[in-house]
Order: C-alpha cells, then structure tokens, then sequence
C-alpha cells in the first residue's frame, strides 16, 4: 500500500492501483484502518464532574456494611429517603466499574457439584439389583408381573417370579427364590446372609438392591 500512495501521488490513485494491481476499494480500506497522525487535544474536564473527595465519599456509602449487597438503584433510593443527593445511578455504577467492582452485589450460596450415586460390583454376589416387568395377560387390561432379581457383576438371573399383582415388600423375599452364585460358579441355596436394601422410585413400580453382609 506504501508504494500506492507513493505513485498515486505522480499518476494518480486509479492508475496507482492498475499498474500495481491492487483493488481500490482495498486500498480506501486500508487508509480508513490506519491510525491518524492528526493529535486531537485531551477532553477538557466537565465542570460538574465529581471532585476526589466526593468519589471517596459515594464509593464509601457503597462500601458500607449496609449497603455491600444492595445495588446502586436501591442504594440511591435509600440515601435519597434519608435526604442525601450525591450522584445519579449511573455514576454510581461507573466508580465502580473503575474499581472492577461491577458484577453481583449480593452473596449467593455455592452449592459443591453434586456427584451421583455409584454402586460398583467387583465379584459375583457382591451386589444384587431387581425390577419389575409388567407382562400382557390374556385379556385387555391385564397384566402379569414379573419379579426378576440380576446380580449386576456376572449378570447371572439369581431369582425370578411371575405374579398376578404387584407383591407387598415383605412378601418379596419370602415368596422369591434366591440363588447365589460362588465364587467357582456353582449355585448354592444361602438365602440368610443377604440383606436387602429396597427403595422406591418412579416409573416402573418398586424396585431395589440386595447387598451381601461384609
């Protein structure tokens, strides 16, 4: 572009920009982008400026243990309540974002991430998981329900129960039949020395956990 503006001053800018084949419109765009040399004189100080003394003063009742978590708009309202005029809100608002203080006035409660519950099986029997699947009865609006219990590790069917209706609770472990799993993979009949852990959730009727006492 140097060498543009230096021909252009002998041939002209449009045969600058053909003999050297630079489109003009780059090379406006490029003079509208370069800083100027021209120095424009400092902006003189409004007359109504705020003075040092009355800065300290607003940024101090900004400050105020009163005031700490409240705006500048209901900070104005107060003091102007109170008869005390110092500023307008938005002045309020430009001390301090001078002082990198612009952001949320007010304390808010930081909840820790929350981490999401995780049950892990490393061998068989170690835990155990159970749902409920609803099966098509015979007839319209009938359903059979079936009880499945899964060791979550070797995905091993430990139990199963095919029921008319949705079984109490209690009635579960005692109507089931539970299988365990050793650890050579042989079943084996030891029905005392798990415990059960039920829980309720949504969607799907009742369902639960079954844990082998340490």
């Amino acid at each position: 572009m140097a060498a543009v503006t230096e021909l252009a001053t002998a041939v002209g800018t449009r045969a600058a920009c053909l003999a050297l084949w630079v489109p003009r419109g780059s090379y406006y765009r490029d003079r509208r982008s370069a800083p100027s040399r021209l120095r424009t004189a400092p902006r003189p100080r409004s007359g109504r400026a705020l003075a040092a003394a009355e800065r300290e003063t607003i940024l101090a009742h900004l400050h105020h243990e009163r005031f700490q978590d409240r705006s500048p708009a209901a900070v104005y309202a107060t003091l102007l309540d109170e008869g005390q005029y110092h500023c307008s809100i938005r002045t309020m608002y430009r001390l301090l974002a001078a002082q990198g203080e612009s952001r949320e006035r007010r304390d808010h409660l930081t909840h820790p991430p929350y981490r999401k519950p995780e049950l892990l099986a490393t061998a068989p029997n170690q835990l155990w998981s159970w749902d409920i699947t609803k099966l098509l009865g015979p007839a319209k609006w009938t359903y059979f329900y079936l009880y499945v219990i899964l060791d979550v590790f070797s995905r091993y069917v430990t139990g199963w129960m095919v029921a008319m209706r949705e079984t109490l609770r209690a009635n579960i472990s005692e109507t089931l039949p539970v299988v365990v799993i050793n650890e050579q993979g042989e079943e084996e009949k030891n029905k005392d020395e798990q415990e059960f852990s039920w829980c309720c959730l949504r969607g799907r009727g009742w369902r639960g956990t079954k844990r082998r006492r340490a």
